[in-house]
């Protein structure tokens, strides 16, 4: 064990599960196994698995040992508990560690391939398989197939049969150009688009290389998708433009907003993001998070029909600062904890497994979280009435509260500072070891320790800003330049699916010391997650100085930086 300094077992951040010391260190352990295993088998079933190319046989032999199997100086694995208990711990493999330490640049992945099924028809069956066109072939295939070309094709000749095969399309009659879907009366009086394969539709409408007229039928209008309200909007420069739709019957209690990318900017990969589209989706979620709080408490909300300039919206959250002050209305305020995410990225597996969000246009979602929800029982046994409702910026708020009883210090002060203080995991004195990727006065953007999947990067407030209401208009910018950094700098790296949260601090949590803290989250092609995530112990691949190498070589500069 490797332990940075401290006490050790007696250490009270050691009994906390955490990594971070009190002393602004982490505390890493290294497994370093040596055993022996006795041989209880009781029959050999050797046999030939197959021949080498000069025709010697090779057989399993070596799965059937005559007695005991020594595994002596087995391979060695770093144990790494995540910073916050809650979210388990981090197993680091030194063979595959050690491989990306020898050339960090081999921690990307590799560009999607061109794919054309319209093609290979034309090259190798139009003669001997079928006299009909390519296109009609397509619409024809195994539904499988379709999928897996569906989200996998770079060819718009074979995009445009699926989509075409999935539902009906209204055409221009000038351009041919499809105009619009074709819909249905139902039986109950409202109307539906006509869509022959639901599953097939989503996949190739969010398909980049599907031409933009046909997304913007298929899922990217207004309406296009269902009668959700627009209840906000922004327009930024460059053609940068976005909607906030309200999701009434939303999985989230109360409602939840979606920023959306509108149909006349398509923004369906990172590097496509400019910042006046961060911006524009970042003033949607706190424009509504700050007026649906300003109308709890009964001040003067703004004009209808009007968005925020950046001025107003400063001075309407200092107003509820103001008021947030008064702990006595504070206390009676219903909702008082929010919510952020953005699920980036779209993929469904020939098998119709959908592996991650709902549209590839880009879209963030925010909403409100009530302070109690009611009990279905009524009263609790213990007559406390109503139940917490959940957010999980809860947890590192128990966690900071429990550090700080058992330390006598502030986990977020010992957490920056072991980042700042960090030393290479292997325990090499050779080779990067700093975890920033971009900081700036307000903000830093780093690579946990522990990573909880294979890419993670998080971001954190470096003054004790809990949310997005303490959040200056300083901070706010610093923040919505360092998420678009973090999305672009993994896209550039070649992830395609990235799920970002925000942990928060409740709005009337008061003097915590807890920070704004943001997850990104990359979903790899070969880390879906099974029984070792489910158990939260994270497998990674490399050692977290390495991937921060790669990632700073790979960060974008944005404008005006």
């Amino acid at each position: 064990m490797r332990t940075g300094g401290g006490k050790g077992a007696d250490d009270p951040a050691t009994m906390l599960r955490t990594s971070v010391g009190p002393d602004g260190r982490f505390r890493v352990a290294r497994h370093q196994p040596s055993y022996r295993v006795a041989n209880l088998r009781p029959h050999e079933r050797v046999c030939e698995l197959g021949r080498l190319a000069d025709g010697r046989p090779v057989t399993n032999q070596q799965n059937f040992p005559e007695g005991v199997v020594d595994a002596l100086e087995a391979e060695s694995v770093f144990e790494i508990a995540n910073p916050f208990p809650f979210r388990g711990t981090t197993y680091i493999g030194k063979t595959w560690a050690d491989d990306k330490r020898r050339d960090p640049s081999a921690i990307r992945l590799p560009p999607q391939p061109a794919v054309s099924m319209r093609q290979w028809l034309r090259e190798h069956c139009s003669a001997t398989v079928s006299t009909a066109p390519p296109s009609d072939l397509l619409k024809t295939m195994p539904e499988p197939v379709q999928l897996a070309l569906a989200v996998n094709s770079t060819d718009p000749d074979d995009l445009i049969p699926l989509a075409e095969a999935a539902g009906d399309f209204v055409y221009d009659s000038a351009t041919g150009r499809p105009a619009g879907l074709r819909f249905a009366v139902r039986p109950d009086g409202s109307v539906r688009p006509r869509i022959h394969n639901r599953t097939l539709f989503e996949a190739v409408a969010n398909n980049v290389y599907l031409p933009d007229d046909y997304k913007d039928a298929m899922v990217l209008r207004p309406g296009a998708q269902g009668g959700s309200a627009i209840v906000g909007e922004w327009r930024g420069e460059n053609g940068s433009h976005a909607y906030e739709y309200l999701r009434r019957n939303s999985y989230i209690p109360w409602g939840h907003y979606a920023a959306n990318m509108a149909n006349d900017a398509v923004r369906y990969q990172p590097e496509e993001l400019t910042m006046d589209d961060m911006t524009g989706m970042r003033h949607l979620y706190y424009q509504r998070t700050y007026v649906r709080l300003a109308e709890m408490m009964g001040l003067p909300l703004p004009p209808m029909r009007q968005s925020l300039t950046a001025q107003a919206l400063e001075r309407l959250r200092l107003q509820i600062m103001e008021r947030f002050h008064d702990t006595r209305q504070a206390r009676h305020m219903p909702f008082n904890g929010g919510l952020w995410g953005w699920n980036l990225g779209f993929d469904y597996a020939p098998s119709r497994y959908r592996l991650h969000a709902s549209h590839q246009q880009v879209h963030q979602q925010y909403a409100l979280i009530p302070r109690h929800a009611p009990s279905v029982e009524g009263a609790t046994k213990d007559g406390t009435g109503p139940l917490p409702a959940y957010a999980c910026g809860d947890l590192i708020h128990e966690f900071i509260r429990a550090y700080r009883s058992a330390t006598g210090v502030d986990f977020f002060t010992a957490y920056i500072d072991a980042i700042h203080h960090n030393q290479r995991t292997d325990g090499r004195a050779a080779g990067p070891h700093e975890l920033v990727v971009h900081r700036d006065e307000n903000v830093m953007l780093f690579v946990p320790k522990a990573q909880t999947s294979q890419w993670e990067l998080q971001l954190v407030a470096l003054a004790p800003v809990g949310n997005i209401l303490e959040a200056d208009d300083a901070t706010r910018r610093s923040l919505d330049r360092a998420v678009l950094t973090a999305v672009q700098t993994l896209g550039r790296m070649g992830a395609r699916m990235i799920t970002t949260i925000e942990y928060a601090k409740r709005f009337d949590a008061g003097d915590t010391g807890q920070h704004l803290l943001y997850s990104f989250l990359p979903r790899l092609p070969e880390s879906p997650g099974a029984f070792s995530e489910a158990q939260q112990r994270w497998i990674i691949g490399h050692y977290p100085e390495d991937f921060a190498a790669a990632c700073r070589r790979h960060r974008p500069v944005l404008a005006s930086e």
